[in-house]
């Protein structure tokens, strides 16, 4: 039995050795050249783009979030718990508070 394991094993090595060949190489990230080999760059470089992303997850939470307030304004002025002055007011302040969200990040994400 012991044998038949060992066998095991060694075709299983060759199959994953197979399976590894075929794999595609990973993207460098977008600061760093492909010639560099310092591990350092890529590190910091894969750190930028992810906190890129994070910003773009942020700036989507953001324009979810105003919209979801503006519509239900809506709903609460068709129902006639507030004036449309109200709505209004709410759409322009949520409106102004994306575009300052948007700019800080648009600044954060050449800083990082």
């Amino acid at each position: 039995m012991k044998k038949i394991i060992e066998k095991g094993i060694i075709v299983a090595s060759f199959w994953g050795a197979q399976a590894l060949a075929a794999l595609p190489a990973p993207s460098n990230p977008s600061t760093v050249t492909a010639t560099s080999t310092n591990w350092l760059e890529f590190i910091k470089g894969y750190i930028k783009d992810g906190g890129l992303v994070i910003g773009l997850f942020i700036s989507v939470a953001a324009f979810l979030w105003t919209a979801w307030i503006v519509i239900a304004d809506i709903n609460e002025a068709r129902r006639g718990k507030k004036e449309w002055g109200e709505v209004g007011l709410s759409a322009v302040v949520s409106a102004a508070g994306l575009l300052v969200i948007t700019f800080f990040l648009g600044q954060a994400s050449g800083v990082i």
